[in-house]
């Protein structure tokens, strides 16, 4: 594969991630508004509905599930990087590239083949709250899981190619 078309592939990849945290940050933001309904409900009324407050729940699992990869994207996730911040571009393009590739997508294949039953068997059922008048959408939520894999395997394939584009090319590239 040509560079020109690795940068390209890895734009597609990025673009992807980009738009799906983007989708993400409403759903923060309905979670946020949700929640001050919930208590302005609560406690203002005393009016209270389980749907409304698992439904904050799924908009949390939503939010941290699903902008797993954008973080990763923007370089958000935590990191000890006592010797990596002074480490050059080529030298930081090493780290990533080995460090998603033998710890990020094992990761993901694990969580993957660890939740497949798991999320399957929540559909095969079509699990709901076991809460009355909880919301009937629990396999949704515990398919999360699996699409925390797939989303975080795309940008960590992403993450993969720009180190090994950074590397040949040794320039930075993002």
């Amino acid at each position: 594969m040509s560079v020109s078309k690795l940068e390209s592939f890895v734009k597609h990849l990025d673009t992807f991630t980009e738009y799906t945290g983007r989708i993400i940050s409403w759903f923060t933001l309905i979670m946020v508004l949700l929640t001050f309904t919930i208590v302005v409900l609560r406690y203002g009324f005393n009016i209270g509905w389980i749907a409304m407050q698992e439904s904050v729940l799924y908009f949390h699992g939503f939010a941290f599930m699903l902008g797993a990869a954008y973080t990763l994207k923007h370089d958000g996730h935590v990191r000890v990087d006592i010797f990596y911040q002074k480490f050059s571009s080529k030298n930081k393009a090493r780290v990533n590239f080995w460090g998603s590739l033998l710890l990020l997508l094992p990761v993901c294949i694990a969580i993957a083949v660890v939740s497949w039953d798991y999320v399957s068997t929540s559909w095969r059922i079509l699990e709901a709250s076991s809460e009355a008048g909880g919301l009937p959408l629990v396999f949704l939520s515990k398919s999360l899981l699996l699409l925390l894999a797939l989303t975080l395997s795309i940008q960590g394939v992403a993450e993969i190619l720009r180190s090994l584009m950074q590397l040949q090319n040794k320039q930075e590239i993002r």
